[in-house]
Protein backbone atom coordinates (compact mmCIF):
# COMPACT_ATOMS: atom_id res chain seq x y z
CA UNK A 1 0.00 0.00 0.00
CA UNK A 2 2.67 2.11 0.64
CA UNK A 3 3.70 2.77 -3.05
CA UNK A 4 0.30 3.08 -3.88
CA UNK A 5 -0.16 6.35 -2.96
CA UNK A 6 3.88 7.58 -2.94
CA UNK A 7 3.31 11.25 -5.25
CA UNK A 8 0.05 11.09 -5.40
CA UNK A 9 -2.23 13.78 -4.30
CA UNK A 10 -4.79 12.76 -1.94
CA UNK A 11 -7.65 15.87 -0.69
CA UNK A 12 -9.50 15.31 2.37
CA UNK A 13 -12.34 17.73 3.59
CA UNK A 14 -13.30 18.05 6.62
CA UNK A 15 -9.94 17.00 7.95
CA UNK A 16 -9.13 18.91 11.12
CA UNK A 17 -10.56 15.91 13.30
CA UNK A 18 -12.21 12.70 13.69
CA UNK A 19 -11.44 10.50 10.85
CA UNK A 20 -10.60 12.92 7.96
CA UNK A 21 -7.68 14.09 10.39
CA UNK A 22 -6.56 10.24 10.59
CA UNK A 23 -7.11 9.91 6.84
CA UNK A 24 -4.73 13.08 6.17
CA UNK A 25 -2.20 11.96 8.39
CA UNK A 26 -1.93 8.26 7.37
CA UNK A 27 -2.00 9.68 3.95
CA UNK A 28 1.16 11.90 4.56
CA UNK A 29 2.95 8.84 6.56
CA UNK A 30 2.53 6.78 3.32
CA UNK A 31 4.75 9.27 1.15
CA UNK A 32 1.12 11.54 -0.67
CA UNK A 33 0.47 14.74 -0.70
CA UNK A 34 -2.23 16.59 1.12
CA UNK A 35 -4.91 19.02 0.85
CA UNK A 36 -6.92 19.36 3.52
CA UNK A 37 -9.74 21.86 4.03
CA UNK A 38 -12.05 23.27 7.60
CA UNK A 39 -14.44 25.70 8.40
CA UNK A 40 -12.07 27.11 11.33
CA UNK A 41 -8.27 28.32 10.51
CA UNK A 42 -7.45 28.10 14.34
CA UNK A 43 -7.84 24.19 13.39
CA UNK A 44 -6.23 24.36 10.38
CA UNK A 45 -3.69 25.52 12.42
CA UNK A 46 -3.26 23.56 14.78
CA UNK A 47 -3.28 20.48 11.81
CA UNK A 48 -0.27 22.23 10.82
CA UNK A 49 1.59 22.50 13.70
CA UNK A 50 1.12 18.76 14.41
CA UNK A 51 1.69 17.69 11.09
CA UNK A 52 4.87 19.97 10.07
CA UNK A 53 4.85 18.97 7.07
CA UNK A 54 5.79 20.65 3.23
CA UNK A 55 3.18 17.91 1.35
CA UNK A 56 0.35 19.43 3.38
CA UNK A 57 -1.70 22.04 2.52
CA UNK A 58 -4.38 23.42 4.06
CA UNK A 59 -7.29 25.84 3.37
CA UNK A 60 -10.35 27.47 4.93
CA UNK A 61 -13.87 25.89 3.36
CA UNK A 62 -17.15 25.60 4.26
CA UNK A 63 -17.83 22.66 1.50
CA UNK A 64 -21.85 23.79 2.02
CA UNK A 65 -20.78 26.51 -0.51
CA UNK A 66 -20.23 26.09 -4.17
CA UNK A 67 -17.23 28.83 -4.52
CA UNK A 68 -15.81 27.71 -1.49
CA UNK A 69 -15.33 24.05 -2.91
CA UNK A 70 -13.78 24.83 -6.35
CA UNK A 71 -11.37 27.88 -4.80
CA UNK A 72 -10.28 24.93 -2.42
CA UNK A 73 -10.08 22.43 -5.65
CA UNK A 74 -8.32 24.94 -7.70
CA UNK A 75 -5.47 25.51 -4.81
CA UNK A 76 -4.87 22.35 -4.58
CA UNK A 77 -4.07 22.17 -8.25
CA UNK A 78 -1.94 25.11 -8.02
CA UNK A 79 0.03 23.80 -5.10
CA UNK A 80 0.76 20.02 -6.09
CA UNK A 81 -0.04 20.65 -10.05
CA UNK A 82 -2.08 17.26 -9.72
CA UNK A 83 -5.24 15.53 -7.95
CA UNK A 84 -5.72 11.81 -7.57
CA UNK A 85 -7.63 11.12 -4.96
CA UNK A 86 -10.33 13.22 -3.22
CA UNK A 87 -12.26 11.73 0.25
CA UNK A 88 -15.35 13.84 0.60
CA UNK A 89 -15.75 13.48 4.32
CA UNK A 90 -17.18 16.84 5.85
CA UNK A 91 -20.05 16.04 7.36
CA UNK A 92 -22.38 16.52 10.78
CA UNK A 93 -25.14 14.86 12.46
CA UNK A 94 -28.56 15.11 13.90
CA UNK A 95 -30.47 13.47 16.86
CA UNK A 96 -34.29 14.93 17.17
CA UNK A 97 -37.85 13.52 15.77
CA UNK A 98 -38.78 14.39 12.57
CA UNK A 99 -41.77 15.98 14.28
CA UNK A 100 -39.76 18.02 16.41
CA UNK A 101 -36.82 19.58 14.24
CA UNK A 102 -37.32 22.39 12.32
CA UNK A 103 -36.70 21.72 8.45
CA UNK A 104 -33.29 24.10 8.39
CA UNK A 105 -31.61 21.48 10.44
CA UNK A 106 -32.71 18.71 7.73
CA UNK A 107 -31.85 21.58 4.71
CA UNK A 108 -28.25 21.71 7.02
CA UNK A 109 -27.00 18.57 6.81
CA UNK A 110 -27.99 18.30 3.02
CA UNK A 111 -26.22 21.23 2.16
CA UNK A 112 -22.89 19.84 3.55
CA UNK A 113 -23.28 16.29 3.23
CA UNK A 114 -25.02 15.76 0.15
CA UNK A 115 -24.18 18.81 -1.70
CA UNK A 116 -20.55 19.14 -0.14
CA UNK A 117 -20.09 16.02 -1.64
CA UNK A 118 -21.48 17.08 -5.07
CA UNK A 119 -19.55 20.42 -5.09
CA UNK A 120 -16.55 19.09 -4.54
CA UNK A 121 -16.73 15.78 -6.89
CA UNK A 122 -17.53 18.32 -9.52
CA UNK A 123 -14.81 20.43 -9.28
CA UNK A 124 -12.55 17.64 -8.58
CA UNK A 125 -13.91 15.15 -11.62
CA UNK A 126 -11.83 16.60 -14.80
CA UNK A 127 -8.04 16.29 -13.09
CA UNK A 128 -9.56 12.81 -11.31
CA UNK A 129 -10.21 11.43 -15.07
CA UNK A 130 -6.96 12.73 -16.15
CA UNK A 131 -5.01 10.61 -13.17
CA UNK A 132 -7.80 8.19 -13.56
CA UNK A 133 -7.96 8.37 -9.72
CA UNK A 134 -10.34 7.92 -7.38
CA UNK A 135 -13.30 9.21 -5.34
CA UNK A 136 -14.45 8.49 -1.84
CA UNK A 137 -17.33 9.59 -0.07
CA UNK A 138 -17.53 8.72 3.90
CA UNK A 139 -21.13 8.01 4.65
CA UNK A 140 -22.49 5.63 7.25
CA UNK A 141 -24.94 2.68 8.35
CA UNK A 142 -27.48 5.53 7.98
CA UNK A 143 -26.82 5.28 4.13
CA UNK A 144 -27.84 2.18 4.05
CA UNK A 145 -30.85 2.06 6.57
CA UNK A 146 -32.57 4.71 8.08
CA UNK A 147 -32.22 5.63 11.64
CA UNK A 148 -35.02 7.24 13.84
CA UNK A 149 -33.89 10.51 15.20
CA UNK A 150 -31.91 11.32 12.24
CA UNK A 151 -34.16 11.35 9.38
CA UNK A 152 -31.90 14.33 7.51
CA UNK A 153 -28.62 12.69 8.49
CA UNK A 154 -30.12 9.64 6.90
CA UNK A 155 -31.57 11.24 3.82
CA UNK A 156 -27.91 12.98 3.31
CA UNK A 157 -26.17 9.22 3.17
CA UNK A 158 -28.83 8.09 1.08
CA UNK A 159 -28.70 10.65 -1.39
CA UNK A 160 -24.77 10.69 -1.03
CA UNK A 161 -24.32 7.13 -1.94
CA UNK A 162 -26.92 7.01 -4.90
CA UNK A 163 -25.04 10.32 -6.22
CA UNK A 164 -21.74 8.59 -5.86
CA UNK A 165 -23.19 5.14 -7.39
CA UNK A 166 -24.73 6.82 -10.61
CA UNK A 167 -21.30 8.82 -11.03
CA UNK A 168 -19.35 5.19 -10.62
CA UNK A 169 -21.58 3.72 -13.07
CA UNK A 170 -20.93 6.93 -15.35
CA UNK A 171 -17.17 6.04 -15.18
CA UNK A 172 -17.15 2.61 -15.39
CA UNK A 173 -14.82 2.70 -18.37
CA UNK A 174 -12.52 6.12 -17.79
CA UNK A 175 -10.56 4.69 -15.12
CA UNK A 176 -11.75 6.24 -12.06
CA UNK A 177 -12.88 4.34 -9.42
CA UNK A 178 -15.75 5.88 -7.23
CA UNK A 179 -16.66 4.22 -4.09
CA UNK A 180 -18.18 4.70 -0.49
CA UNK A 181 -17.08 4.01 2.96
CA UNK A 182 -19.54 3.17 6.00
CA UNK A 183 -17.80 3.16 9.14
CA UNK A 184 -20.08 2.05 11.52
CA UNK A 185 -19.95 3.84 14.93
CA UNK A 186 -16.68 5.77 15.32
CA UNK A 187 -14.96 7.50 18.21
CA UNK A 188 -15.05 10.69 16.84
CA UNK A 189 -16.41 14.22 17.88
CA UNK A 190 -19.35 13.92 15.22
CA UNK A 191 -21.81 13.05 17.94
CA UNK A 192 -20.66 15.85 19.78
CA UNK A 193 -21.35 18.28 16.93
CA UNK A 194 -24.70 16.65 16.04
CA UNK A 195 -27.81 19.18 16.22
CA UNK A 196 -30.76 19.03 18.25
CA UNK A 197 -34.65 20.19 16.80
CA UNK A 198 -33.24 23.33 16.81
CA UNK A 199 -30.21 23.19 14.40
CA UNK A 200 -27.29 23.79 17.52
CA UNK A 201 -25.08 21.28 19.03
CA UNK A 202 -25.56 18.87 21.21
CA UNK A 203 -22.54 19.06 23.08
CA UNK A 204 -21.98 15.48 24.30
CA UNK A 205 -22.49 11.57 23.11
CA UNK A 206 -24.69 9.11 23.73
CA UNK A 207 -22.57 6.35 23.06
CA UNK A 208 -19.25 5.00 25.14
CA UNK A 209 -16.67 6.26 22.84
CA UNK A 210 -14.20 4.07 24.00
CA UNK A 211 -16.09 1.01 22.76
CA UNK A 212 -16.28 2.51 19.40
CA UNK A 213 -14.05 1.98 16.28
CA UNK A 214 -10.76 4.86 16.50
CA UNK A 215 -10.51 6.92 13.95
CA UNK A 216 -7.13 5.76 12.99
CA UNK A 217 -8.22 2.03 12.13
CA UNK A 218 -11.35 3.48 10.06
CA UNK A 219 -8.37 5.74 8.40
CA UNK A 220 -6.36 2.93 8.16
CA UNK A 221 -9.03 0.47 6.35
CA UNK A 222 -9.92 3.14 4.42
CA UNK A 223 -6.79 3.72 2.55
CA UNK A 224 -6.08 0.25 2.06
CA UNK A 225 -9.53 0.14 0.11
CA UNK A 226 -8.60 2.75 -1.95
CA UNK A 227 -5.67 0.87 -3.08
CA UNK A 228 -7.45 -1.97 -3.69
CA UNK A 229 -9.86 0.20 -5.53
CA UNK A 230 -13.18 -1.35 -3.79
CA UNK A 231 -16.59 -0.55 -4.48
CA UNK A 232 -18.07 -0.15 -1.05
CA UNK A 233 -16.53 -0.51 2.53
CA UNK A 234 -18.45 -1.73 5.38
CA UNK A 235 -16.93 -1.71 8.59
CA UNK A 236 -17.84 -3.27 12.01
CA UNK A 237 -19.49 -6.17 12.58
CA UNK A 238 -22.73 -4.15 14.02
CA UNK A 239 -22.53 -2.34 10.77
CA UNK A 240 -22.10 -5.69 8.10
CA UNK A 241 -24.92 -7.02 10.32
CA UNK A 242 -27.67 -3.87 10.30
CA UNK A 243 -27.22 -3.70 6.35
CA UNK A 244 -27.62 -7.53 5.56
CA UNK A 245 -30.68 -7.33 8.15
CA UNK A 246 -32.40 -4.21 6.62
CA UNK A 247 -32.26 -5.93 3.26
CA UNK A 248 -32.99 -10.10 4.03
CA UNK A 249 -35.81 -8.85 6.87
CA UNK A 250 -36.90 -5.40 6.83
CA UNK A 251 -39.64 -5.31 8.82
CA UNK A 252 -37.44 -7.29 12.10
CA UNK A 253 -34.92 -4.92 11.40
CA UNK A 254 -37.55 -1.89 12.08
CA UNK A 255 -37.88 -2.87 15.40
CA UNK A 256 -34.46 -3.73 16.32
CA UNK A 257 -33.03 -0.20 14.98
CA UNK A 258 -35.69 1.28 16.78
CA UNK A 259 -35.47 -1.08 20.26
CA UNK A 260 -31.44 0.00 19.94
CA UNK A 261 -31.84 3.67 19.57
CA UNK A 262 -34.51 3.71 21.97
CA UNK A 263 -31.94 2.67 24.83
CA UNK A 264 -29.33 5.62 23.94
CA UNK A 265 -29.43 8.13 27.36
CA UNK A 266 -31.77 10.80 26.39
CA UNK A 267 -32.93 9.02 23.41
CA UNK A 268 -36.06 11.22 21.52
CA UNK A 269 -37.26 8.17 21.30
CA UNK A 270 -38.50 7.37 25.16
Amino acid sequence: MNQFFQHKVVVVTGGTSGIGKAIAEEALKLGAAVAVCGRKQEALDQLQASLQSNRLLTCVADVSKEEDCKRFIEQTLQRFGRLDILVNNAGISMRALFKDAEVKVLQQLMDINFWGTVYCSKFALPEIIKQKGTIVGVSSIAGYRGLPGRTGYSASKFAMQGFLEALRTENLHTGVNVMWVCPGFTASNIRNTALNQHGAAQGDTPLDEGKLMSSEEVAQHTLKAIAKRKRTLVLTGQGKLTVFMSRMFASLADKLVFNHFKKEPGSPLQ
